[in-house]
């Protein structure tokens, strides 16, 4: 019947010896590989050297002092590797392993975050923040009557990554490709009967016909109004957005600190 296990050796391995010719040197390669220094016995001269005067390392044998030509040195290899063994499948545990294994040993060796690859024992900052982001306001700014006017948001709350103009331009300047929220809030004290006011998002300097708000106010007189608006955009790096309001009190009227534009980028978009 067949065998259970591992095949039992039928053959011997003889004793093997190998002469060595001196060289001046004392590091010479063995016929063979060993594990360790007991595993050869050494001799010079026809002495046998103590296992404490040389060193093995594989098929390297390092002596404790040079020889040269003249010198007899030979070795008797008392055990040697002749083979190896496959592990069976599954056989392998964490406790027969030694050190780390190198990253281009295994199959996979990255994981993907946010489209980009790290290798592992890397690291990557997962997530991220939403910038740039920005939050300004624009109270005291006198909008016509019946007129859709910038708002000029010069009071700076935060303006991290600095893409919003607040001395110039009033207007936040797109840094990047990607999808943005942006909100704005209008606010105006003492408006008559039935007062029209709204907002709008510019792009480009063109109303993007979206995120529009427009009311009635149908207070009393001076009365006060407020109005809000959001709206997410796909923008390109280059591109600018603003904040337009109006009202309709058929005079000037000048908004309140309740007046703001805030926005910022989506992680990851």
């Amino acid at each position: 019947m067949a065998y259970i296990g591992v095949q039992p050796t039928d053959t011997y391995l003889s004793i093997a010896s190998q002469q060595i010719t001196g060289t001046g040197s004392a590091t010479y390669t063995l016929n063979y590989s060993v594990s360790n220094e007991e595993d050869v016995a050494v001799f010079v001269n026809n002495v046998r050297q103590n296992v404490s005067s040389y060193t093995v390392s594989g098929d390297q044998l390092t002596l404790g002092g040079t020889i040269s030509a003249s010198d007899e040195c030979w070795v008797l290899f008392l055990g040697r590797t002749v083979g190896t063994k496959t592990p069976a499948v599954g056989s392998v545990t964490n406790d027969m392993l030694a050190g780390s294994i190198a990253n281009a040993k295994l199959a996979n060796s990255s994981i993907t975050l946010n489209g980009t690859a790290v290798s592992l024992g890397g690291s990557a900052t997962v997530g991220g923040t939403n910038t740039p982001h920005f939050s300004v306001g624009g109270s005291g700014q006198n909008i016509s009557n019946a007129s859709w006017t910038k708002l000029n948001a010069s009071s700076v709350n935060f303006n991290v990554g600095s893409a919003y103009d607040s001395t110039t331009n009033y207007r936040f300047d797109v840094p990047s490709d990607g999808v943005y929220f942006f909100g704005g809030t209008a606010s105006f004290n003492g408006l008559g009967d039935n007062v029209s006011y709204g907002l709008r998002f510019y792009v480009d300097g063109s109303d993007v016909n979206r995120g529009r708000a427009y009311i009635q106010h149908a207070g009393t007189s001076d009365g006060e109004g407020y109005i809000s608006s959001t709206i997410l955009l796909d923008l390109n790096a280059g591109q600018y957005v603003e904040l337009y309001v109006f009202q309709g009190d058929g005079t000037t009227n000048a908004t309140t600190s309740g007046t703001v534009f805030t926005g910022f980028k989506l992680i990851g978009a």
